[in-house]
């Protein structure tokens, strides 16, 4: 192809084998990096390549997802890269008041449930919890020796 301004360098729009891996490993900055140095680019370059890479990549994932969605017959809505985590606003600060991380909240959710489950079941839990059943049968066994001891060498 003849290209009438030899300065103008001709961009090559497909990405490294080696790029296209520290992409799919989600390693942005070294793909940059190596990007640039292979093909004497700069970085801004290089990263609006990567970045166009991704979307391309993106788009084709998302088509994927919907053909096996509608082949399945859920609705194209529910599955998609575009919604964010659904996240709390934080709220004016209060003073007096705590607020619970999702985290916490999430590990909550479990203990309930298998709090739950195990009702459904007919367990029921026990008065003293196993290990503190065990530091009292080793807290009488020293104490025993103890007597023992005292009343032999005593």
């Amino acid at each position: 192809m003849f290209n009438p301004d030899p300065s103008d360098k001709s961009v090559n729009t497909k990405l490294p084998k080696d790029v296209i891996m520290m992409i799919e490993k989600n390693n942005l900055v070294m793909a940059i990096k190596t990007l640039s140095a292979d093909e004497n680019i700069s970085m801004d370059e290089a990263k609006s390549r990567i970045d166009a890479y991704e979307t391309q990549l993106k788009v084709k994932q998302q088509q994927k997802l919907n053909t096996i969605a509608s082949k399945q017959g859920i609705p194209n809505g529910a599955i998609s890269f575009d919604r964010e985590q659904e996240e709390d606003e934080p709220g004016p600060l209060v003073k007096n008041r705590v607020k619970t991380t999702k985290k916490n909240q999430g590990f909550k959710g479990l203990q309930d449930g298998v709090d739950n489950q195990l009702n459904d079941l007919g367990y029921k839990k026990s008065l003293l919890p196993y290990w503190l059943k065990r530091l009292l049968v080793i807290a009488l066994l020293m104490i025993g020796m103890f007597w023992i001891l005292w009343r032999v060498f005593g």
